[in-house]
């Protein structure tokens, strides 16, 4: 009985590598991975020059009373004349404004005041500075910048044409003040950014599923947005738009993200450049990872010394220690009882897979095989767990590439932005072990545009 409680001669129980990590799963999702989609955006004047055309027609000012403004004996009606006009020079917006104004003012003759009436034509111009603030809210400051007479204002009095530019004139330059503060404070209430951006940044966020087969999906983490200052070309605004953050593909279920409620604050910068790259994560968990090489190797046999010995894998396991995987593999046959082996992961770009270099048998694993299994560590069985052991991610790497691109051609962002770009490459960056899976690091470059065909 006593003999037949002992343990097996042939029974392993080598102790198991400590799981150590170096780095978390978030802090591989950090600054140092931090990705830049740049988008250079040009809008042509005459867009914006139609936009403000269609906003702004017929009757657009309108003083019914002579008693106002201090009794100014003074009314008036002010009619768009003809198309507004847009150019742009040194970043600033000029318009002018064609305008129709009929005017019923008190004139005083020999101490009498008479109500007369006139009509002229009139080209208002104007200058405004655009900003972009912090918070998203547009901010402009506009500035009269003269005017020019197209027909005069006259009135007739006891049968003569009297000119009253400079009466008019007057009332006017009055009144300019009043009109551009007017358009600064119509611009901020009624120009709203935040919600559209949010909207946009909110589905950038929600994960796409790219591969049935591996469960993966696809999952944008926007950080911040950059933007440079607004320059004018050849009768277009230009400006170069960064978003940073990381993109990611995770396996297994779906993530949850919650939606987003406020923007990062917009950050203006003076060069973005018109390249992008993305940092894309393939992740594996350990979970997946085990399932997939056990599909590999568990039921398979090895045969040593001209099959005097043999091995037949039961089970697989993986795990983190610091920069290498562990391997716990479970045998039975000649011997019984559990290995580990270790080795460094990489992403093999020719096979488009998680693979491992230096694999090698656990410094207390060798030591107990070499005590009762030397001919396992003469064998053949590390290296061809090295060669064979790999975790595929080729096929999500062409999926991501694939719906990027696909995203990237005439994408229609909203009603008149199409997006249009390209992928050139993706190069191999690194393999991290983090607490919770493998985290193969790769980097896609290429180019984007965005085209604004009309402001809608």
């Amino acid at each position: 009985m006593l003999i037949g409680c002992q343990p097996s001669k042939n029974r392993l129980n080598p102790q198991a590598p400590k799981e150590a990590y170096k780095i978390t799963e978030m802090e591989v999702r950090n600054e140092r991975f931090l990705s830049t989609v740049h988008v250079p955006v040009s809008i042509a004047l005459s867009d914006i020059e139609r936009q403000i055309n269609a906003q702004v027609s017929g009757l657009i000012y309108e003083d019914k009373s002579l008693e106002d403004n201090n009794s100014d004996q003074f009314m008036t009606k002010v009619w768009k004349r003809g198309t507004i006009l847009l150019t742009a020079q040194d970043s600033l917006f000029h318009f002018t404004v064609p305008l129709r104004i009929w005017v019923k003012a008190g004139v005083s003759v020999l101490g009498f005041t008479q109500y007369k009436e006139t009509e002229f034509e009139i080209d208002l111009r104007f200058k405004t500075k655009f900003d972009l603030e912090r918070d998203w809210s547009v901010h402009t400051h506009t500035q009269a910048d003269g005017y020019g007479w197209v027909r005069r204002p006259t009135v007739n009095v006891i049968g003569l044409n009297i000119p009253i530019t400079n009466l008019v004139g007057k009332i006017i330059d009055k009144n300019l003040g009043t009109i551009t503060k007017s358009i600064d404070q119509q611009i901020h209430r009624n120009v709203d950014l935040r919600t559209p951006v949010l909207k946009a940044w909110n589905t950038l966020r929600e994960p796409y599923l790219l591969s049935d087969k591996y469960r993966t999906y696809l999952q944008v983490v926007p950080k911040r947005v950059l933007i440079t200052p607004l320059r004018f070309e050849n009768r277009f605004i230009r400006a170069t738009i960064g978003i940073e953050g990381f993109t990611l593909t995770t396996t297994g279920a779906k993530p949850e993200i919650r939606p987003a409620v406020s923007l990062p604050d917009l950050t203006v910068v003076n060069q973005v450049k018109d390249d992008f790259q993305i940092g894309l994560l393939s992740e594996a968990s350990y979970a997946e990872a085990a399932k997939l090489a056990s599909e590999e190797f568990v039921g398979k046999t090895f045969s040593f010394s001209e099959d005097r010995y043999s091995i037949t894998i039961t089970s697989m396991d993986l795990y983190g220690q610091n920069e290498n995987l562990i391997i716990k593999a479970g045998l039975k046959g000649t011997i019984n009882g559990d290995i580990y082996l270790k080795g460094r992961p990489y992403y093999d770009a020719h096979d488009q897979t998680i693979s491992l270099k230096n694999l090698e048998y656990d410094i207390d694993t060798k030591n107990v095989l070499a005590r009762s299994a030397s001919w396992l560590l003469k064998g053949t069985f590390a290296r061809t767990l090295e060669k064979q052991l790999t975790i595929p991610v080729g096929s999500q790497l062409a999926d991501m590439q694939k719906l990027l691109q696909e995203r990237l051609k005439n994408n229609q962002l909203a009603k008149g932005v199409v997006i249009n770009g390209r992928i050139d490459e993706i190069k191999p960056d690194q393999v991290y072990l983090t607490p919770t899976a493998l985290l193969a690091v790769v980097n896609a470059r290429g180019r984007i545009d965005i085209k604004v065909d009309g402001l809608q």
